[in-house]
């Protein structure tokens, strides 16, 4: 898989992955379906299901993109390598090799505990725009596992902490923003007190977002992308400032949204001429909720936890500022993440000689360990009570 560009807007190259996946897993008896993204650029999302002889439900989800294009592969020599116990490449760790430790679990539980395996019914979803979030791919995971599924888990790689294994049980809610100021445009040189300059109202409200951001209680905001203006010599009419806000907390985050827009009326710049002032609009354009701390999660940890201390494993709670699917999926079944393997430098692919860059990579012996531990609570989890 890793040898396959699978760049979201690779088209081609994530079908490729999903045909690779679906090879696999078929192995283990899973029947695959596409279904087309709702969104024109990007490909099919990859069902897997394998039916079960018994009540239990268990879902799995990964995802067949990564972040890096063709070019930016070939100009930084990015690709599968091996050298020592790491394995480098494009999606080692996020998220391909988690999908290969899903084929190595379910293939361990076939072996170990063929009457749990048998019993459940297993069900695998890809995403295919996960580096680019859209809304559909959470309704399909939604539509698909039934509420009284026992979990989801999330192949994403896993953490360390010193010693222990960091599993993820929340992650921060991303929101997106459009805020646009709205002048008047004039002649610099002869009517430059009749102008509202659009770019210097857009300074001031950028510099009121910034503010915004409170780590104490993890609400941050990120003014990302700004643009504005045609010419020097005109007073410009229109700015745009393009913001994400983050945070952990439902309403840390609902306050937060509710802070950014009451700087719509924030207005600082007007015409000299006749006070007509600037106008700022923000509209908010995406939104993918938080995953809080919860007790279905948490019950899930505990499960795994129990199962790594009968290994001799320390597991440890991890919340996290990125995204994943589990944020679609916690408030509607127990939701666990982090359940790939170890690695680091995730969207990396630059290398340096003096060691400040590195690219991608997965722990080679991470993935057994992992994978006992994910068997070793499954088994808790699906077995006879």
């Amino acid at each position: 898989m890793v040898d396959i560009n699978s760049f979201t807007l690779n088209r081609a190259g994530v079908a490729s992955v999903a045909r690779c996946t679906t090879e696999a897993f078929a192995s283990l008896g899973f029947k695959a379906r596409s279904v087309p993204s709702t969104q024109p650029e990007f490909d099919s999302h990859l069902v897997l299901e394998r039916p079960g002889t018994g009540p239990l439900t268990l879902a799995l989800i990964s995802h067949l993109d990564t972040v890096f294009t063709p070019e930016e592969e070939a100009a930084n020599d990015f690709r599968w390598r091996e050298e020592g116990h790491r394995l480098y490449g494009p999606g080692t760790l996020d998220v391909k090799g988690g999908t290969a430790l899903a084929h190595l679990m379910l293939s361990a539980l076939r072996e170990v505990a063929p009457e749990v395996f048998e019993a459940t019914r297993w069900i695998f979803l890809l995403n295919s725009s996960e580096e680019m979030p859209s809304a559909d791919f959470g309704h399909l995971c939604r539509q698909t596992i039934p509420p009284a599924a026992r979990a989801a888990l999330v192949m994403e790689g896993g953490g360390r902490a010193g010693d222990s294994h960091a599993l993820v049980t929340a992650r921060k809610g991303r929101a997106v923003f459009r805020a646009e100021a709205l002048g008047r445009s004039a002649h610099t040189g002869n009517l430059h007190g009749r102008g509202v300059n659009a770019i210097a109202q857009l300074a001031h409200t950028i510099q009121r977002i910034e503010a915004l951001t409170d780590h104490d209680r993890g609400l941050t905001f990120n003014v990302g992308v700004v643009s504005g203006g045609t010419v020097v010599n005109r007073v410009p009419h229109r700015a745009v400032a393009e913001v994400e806000m983050r945070a952990f907390d439902p309403q840390v985050y609902a306050g937060g949204a509710q802070a950014l827009r009451a700087l719509e009326r924030d207005v600082v710049v007007r015409s000299v001429e006749d006070g007509q002032p600037c106008r700022v609009t923000i509209e908010q354009c995406s939104e993918i909720p938080p995953w809080p701390r919860n007790p279905a999660t948490e019950n899930l940890f505990q499960t795994w936890q129990t199962a790594g201390r009968e290994l001799g494993m320390t597991l440890v709670r991890q919340e996290r500022g990125g995204l994943s699917d589990g944020n679609h999926l916690w408030a509607h079944v127990p939701t666990l993440d982090g359940l790939g393997p170890c690695g680091d430098h995730a969207h990396c692919s630059e290398r340096s000689h003096d060691g400040a860059k590195d690219q991608e990579y997965v722990e080679r012996d991470s993935f057994v360990p992992k994978a006992v531990l994910n068997c070793a609570a499954l088994l808790k989890l699906l077995g006879p009570e």
